[in-house]
């Protein structure tokens, strides 16, 4: 499970879909199914999600009703899909759809990471070189200067400051856990650059994704965008989402009740008009969900190359500072010595 969340990480649910598809493909009962992949199952939470939907079914639950009882641990969209494509006699595409869905999500994870990596480790070594420059700077100053003593206060201050961050993640961690800042983080990443063309572009692309599936698995279109908003991760851009849904019930097209929302570019809500005048709705929110996703990789190398650039500027900046301050204080050493 992710340090954010309860549920099942994407690249876990990612395999249990792939699997849960390619058996029940092949004809192989659901209960049956479950026990291959339980006793398979390393991780021990996923195996006990997994057994515990089992015994649920043996029970006489159906899948959606067992899924259910699971809800703390299995994503929304999953436990929706589910549903809708066991009602509609889908479920073999429903379980192949969200398999592609997880996998994209983890690749885009994936890409993520790779695209941070060199940013961070940047800055991790202008903060270690910054922090034993300047210090090392007053330690000369004094008079005393011991390269034992100075290695034993530096680590001394490293260990003080990991343990402050160390405290400040843990305390984050939980408070995002009890829901307490996520409306605030969902604030910070809507309208604070870089992280806003971001993250408005990954939930949207979400959003889109989901909602084609749903759309297409048969769901009230009320409904379908009610359970694609708890995908974008972002409570800002859910809120003005969810206003739609009572313009829908209405009588308005889909088109009309997004017209409002601000979450959405222009250029997603023409395509929204289209599918619905073509009647290929769940195609054209598919293309979108595509087409936002293309966009966010692209916004992502940006911020990581801008990022590169302002942790380099900020390096050159505390080496000027260090070489500055080392020089001047040498030579107004020296002036003191001499008397002038």
């Amino acid at each position: 499970m992710g340090l954010l969340s309860s549920k099942l990480p994407d690249k876990k649910m990612m395999t249990v879909c792939r699997q849960m598809a390619t058996s029940y493909n092949a004809g192989i009962p659901i209960l049956r199914t479950l026990e291959l992949m339980t006793d398979k199952e390393r991780d021990k939470k996923t195996r006990e999600v997994l057994l515990t939907i089992h015994d649920d079914i043996s029970n006489g639950s159906t899948l959606e009703q067992a899924a259910r009882r699971q809800a703390e641990y299995l994503p929304p969209l999953f436990v929706e899909l589910l549903a809708s494509g066991e009602t509609g006699g889908r479920l073999d595409a429903m379980l192949k759809d969200l398999a592609n869905y997880f996998e994209d999500r983890t690749e885009m994870r994936r890409m993520i990471v790779r695209k941070s990596m060199y940013p961070c480790f940047q800055l991790m070594m202008a903060w270690f070189l910054g922090t034993f420059a300047l210090r090392i700077l007053g330690h000369i100053g004094s008079g005393t200067f011991s390269i034992g003593g100075y290695l034993a206060d530096y680590a001394n201050f490293q260990a003080k400051a990991m343990l402050l961050f160390a405290t400040a993640a843990m305390a984050v961690i939980a408070l995002w856990r009890m829901g307490l800042i996520s409306g605030v983080w969902g604030w910070i990443a809507t309208y604070l650059w870089p992280l806003r063309s971001i993250t408005r572009r990954f939930a949207r692309a979400r959003f889109f994704r989901s909602l084609s599936l749903l759309v297409g698995s048969g769901v009230p279109i009320q409904h379908a965008i009610t359970r694609a908003t708890t995908t974008m991760l972002n409570a800002v851009m859910e809120r003005d989402l969810l206003t739609a849904v009572p313009r829908v019930m209405s009588g308005l097209t889909l088109a009309e009740a997004f017209a409002p929302c601000n979450s959405l570019t222009p250029e997603t809500k023409e395509m929204i008009v289209v599918g619905e005048q073509s009647g290929q709705l769940e195609e054209m929110l598919r293309k979108t969900s595509q087409y936002q996703m293309d966009e966010a990789v692209h916004a992502v190398s940006i911020a990581t190359r801008v990022g590169e650039v302002l942790v380099m500027v900020g390096v050159a900046i505390v080496i000027g500072y260090v070489v500055i301050s080392f020089w001047s204080g040498f030579y107004g050493g020296m002036m003191d010595d001499l008397g002038i």
